[in-house]
C-alpha cells in the first residue's frame, strides 16, 4: 500500500471501525445509544454549509486531492503522519483516546521526537492544505466568472430586453386604446352627419317638390286661362 492509499486510511473512517474503537471508551453508568449503519463514511469531520445554506458533503474526490497534497509536501523522518499511523493501528486495542496518544507518543519519544515537533509538523500539514484550499478557491473564482458570469451578463440583457418590450407594449396598448376612443368619437361624428345631410337632403327635396308643383299649376293654369 503506497503512502496515498495510507493516508486516506489514516483520514477516513471505514465501516464499523468507529463502532470498534469507541467500544473502549463506553463506561457502564453511560451506555451508547445505538446509531444506524451507513455503508461508508468518509471522514468524522461535520458537513459544511455554505453562503446559501446549503450542506455540503465530504467526498472521496476532495479527500484524495488534499491527501495527495499532504504526500507530496511528506516531511524527512518522524513527525505527525507518522504519529498518525500509530494512533490508527491502536485504534481496535481497547484502551481510551489519552492512553492511545500517550502510548503513540511513547514509541515517538525513542526518536527524540517532542510534543512541539508533533504540532509543529502537523501545522505544517494544516499549512499545505490552506494552500490547496486557496488553489481551490482561485479555481472556484475562475469557473464561477466562467460559467455564471457570461450567463449572468446574458440574463440581464434579456431582462432589459423583455422590460423594454413591455414597456413598448405599454405604449402601444395605450395608443390603440387613445385611437379607439377616437375611431368611437368618430362613428358617433358621421352617424350624426349622416342624420343631418338625410335630413337636408330630404327638407331640399320637399322645398324642391313643392315649388316644382306651384310652378307646374301655373302653368297648366296659364295653358289653360290665357288663350
Amino acid at each position: 500500500m503506497g503512502l496515498g492509499d495510507r493516508l486516506k486510511s489514516w483520514f477516513v473512517i471505514e465501516e464499523g471501525t468507529a463502532s470498534k474503537a469507541g467500544k473502549a471508551q463506553k463506561t457502564k453508568s453511560t451506555p451508547e445509544k445505538k446509531t444506524s449503519a451507513t455503508k461508508s463514511t468518509t471522514s468524522s469531520a461535520p458537513a459544511s454549509t455554505d453562503s446559501k445554506g446549503a450542506a455540503g458533503k465530504v467526498t472521496d474526490k476532495f479527500m484524495s486531492i488534499l491527501l495527495a497534497a499532504m504526500d507530496k509536501n511528506n516531511l524527512e523522518g518522524f513527525d505527525y503522519l507518522e504519529f498518525k499511523q500509530a494512533l490508527k493501528n491502536m485504534e481496535s486495542m481497547p484502551m481510551d483516546e489519552k492512553t492511545r496518544y500517550q502510548s503513540a507518543f511513547a514509541m515517538a519519544k525513542t526518536m527524540n521526537v517532542t510534543p512541539e515537533h508533533l504540532v509543529k509538523t502537523a501545522n505544517h500539514y494544516v499549512a499545505i492544505l490552506q494552500q490547496e484550499e486557496q488553489k481551490f478557491g482561485q479555481a472556484l473564482t475562475a469557473q464561477r466568472s466562467k460559467q455564471i458570469g457570461g450567463r449572468e451578463q446574458q440574463m440581464g440583457e434579456l431582462e432589459k430586453g423583455i422590460k423594454a418590450k413591455a414597456e413598448h407594449i405599454k405604449r402601444l396598448t395605450q395608443e390603440i386604446e387613445a385611437d379607439q376612443k377616437s375611431l368611437a368619437t368618430i362613428k358617433n361624428e358621421i352617424s350624426g352627419a349622416v342624420v343631418k345631410v338625410e335630413s337636408t337632403k330630404n327638407n331640399f327635396i320637399a322645398s324642391f317638390n313643392s315649388l316644382v308643383a306651384h310652378i307646374q299649376k301655373d302653368i297648366d293654369n296659364m295653358a289653360k286661362y290665357l288663350k
